[in-house]
């Protein structure tokens, strides 16, 4: 089972990212749990994860995100602007999984 942690700057704009990345994931047949939070729950949230995914609007923050996901070993990436945009979940899905290997 595969945990993709998506964080936005509020949980909502990804929210529907997360439901196509769900399809695309089941379609699959791969097992994975994918939960989309705002950036002020990632402390708590973090350390559960696999692999954090940032919407494009706080790719800002990712130096200081990784810093906390470090303690775990979680790699930290933003999201290709264009897929998430498009909301292209399972291209964004593919990244998530390269990530975690």
């Amino acid at each position: 089972m595969k945990k993709i942690m998506l964080c936005c700057s509020a949980g909502m704009s990804t929210s529907m990212l997360v439901k196509k990345m769900e399809a695309s994931a089941q379609e699959r047949g791969i097992e994975v749990t994918i939960k989309a939070f705002g950036a002020s729950e990632f402390n708590e949230q973090v350390g559960s994860y696999e692999v954090v995914l940032l919407g494009p609007q706080i790719k800002y923050m990712q130096t200081d995100l990784q810093k906390v996901a470090d303690q775990f070993g979680i790699k930290v990436e933003p999201i290709n602007m264009m897929d998430y945009g498009m909301q292209k979940g399972d291209k964004v899905l593919d990244f998530a999984l390269d990530i975690i290997g």
